[in-house]
């Protein structure tokens, strides 16, 4: 079975080791599972916003059907200010898209929020609330046009907000999250994906 993983900074795993990235971290899971699934294609970089990603799937035309395709995208649009209409219509293609990269069947899409970024060291000196009202605000779009979808949805915001007391969960530059955080998402992903691969999720 191939994986492939669309998204950012928090994808590809900006400040952690290959290992401890969550794609990564997921298919080492799903194998010991014993769900045989080869290591994830991952089209993701620091920075990109919806557009940008959408503009690298283009060029890099993955090879579909998957078994599975993640997506976790719009940090980088509440980062840079772009608008939430912008986001919405853009994330929406990107959702679309992913299920195509799937033979059509949402059901082996898996979406997953928007970590908030406000609560790491690196945005001492910005106001977090506001932060943390525009990464909400994100995630009811993508979580409602994921609904819409008939797509499975996890949420791992709660758990980046953790870090507010423990600083074990951000990665040394500051901003990112640590392999041990990704671990913690992968627990909230892993019984999902389990499904999904089993087809035991039907919609």
């Amino acid at each position: 079975m191939r994986y492939l993983a669309l998204g950012d900074s928090y994808t590809i795993g900006q400040s952690v080791q290959e290992t401890e990235r969550w794609p990564v971290q997921l298919t080492t899971q799903l194998n010991a599972a014993g769900l045989v699934i080869d290591p994830p294609q991952i089209i993701a970089r620091t920075g990109w916003t919806t557009d940008d990603l959408s503009d690298a799937i283009k060029a890099q035309k993955p090879q579909g059907p998957f078994a599975l395709v993640s997506l976790l995208i719009g940090v980088n649009n509440q980062f840079q200010r772009l608008s939430s209409g912008e986001y919405r219509t853009e994330f929406r293609a990107l959702l679309q898209k992913s299920i195509e990269l799937v033979g059509g069947d949402a059901n082996h899409v898996i979406v997953v929020s928007i970590p908030d970024w406000g609560v790491t060291p690196f945005a001492q000196n910005r106001n977090r609330q506001d932060i943390a009202a525009d990464i909400d605000l994100f995630n009811a779009i993508n979580q409602a046009e994921t609904s819409a979808a008939g797509v499975a949805y996890v949420d791992i915001t709660p758990i980046s907000r953790q870090a507010t007391n423990d600083g074990s969960l951000i990665a040394d530059d500051g901003l990112h999250p640590s392999g041990k955080m990704y671990k913690q998402w992968v627990e909230l992903v892993l019984p999902v994906a389990k499904k999904i691969l089993q087809g035991e999720i039907k919609r």
